[in-house]
């Protein structure tokens, strides 16, 4: 198992970025990676909302199933995801500082079949990928926050 951990502060309100963070629909936005995500079930977005994604991986897409577990509007936000090699469980808290939200991530990976192999490059990789995704995040919605959207 890896640990995957990070913060990083958005000017933005803490209910903004939740809201935003909250829909998986919004991922592609700012997560080059990710290039398909449908939501599965119906009603608003809260506890037990899934989501059917699909990432690019090393050139090839990648099915993943995500499982909105625990839903605090606008302080945490806590998930699993399912794919082929690896099991992703953890929390998102949003914090509001001085008008702008400190979002802090705490994930536990676990890589599934061979993939377990590679468990101490998983976490390197796996923070990585996660402080690059979260910076995407930071850009758009500051970019947005000046023109009005989301």
């Amino acid at each position: 198992m890896s640990h995957v951990r990070g913060q990083i502060l958005i000017d933005r309100a803490v209910e903004d970025v939740f809201d935003f963070v909250a829909d998986e629909r919004n991922e592609p936005t700012y997560n080059p990676a990710m290039v398909d995500v449908q939501k599965l079930t119906e009603g608003p977005v809260g506890p037990g909302t899934r989501y059917a994604a699909t990432v690019i991986s090393r050139g090839r897409p990648v099915e993943m199933l995500i499982e909105t577990t625990s839903y605090v509007r606008p302080t945490a936000l806590s998930s699993t995801t399912s794919m082929a090699w690896a099991h992703i469980c953890g929390t998102l808290t949003f914090e509001p500082v001085g008008g702008r939200t400190r979002m802090a991530w705490d994930w536990d990976v676990v890589p599934v079949g061979v993939a377990r192999l590679l468990g101490p490059v998983v976490g390197l990789v796996g923070r990585r990928q996660e402080a690059a995704i979260w910076t995407q995040l930071k850009q758009v919605l500051e970019r947005s926050g000046r023109d009005g959207c989301p």
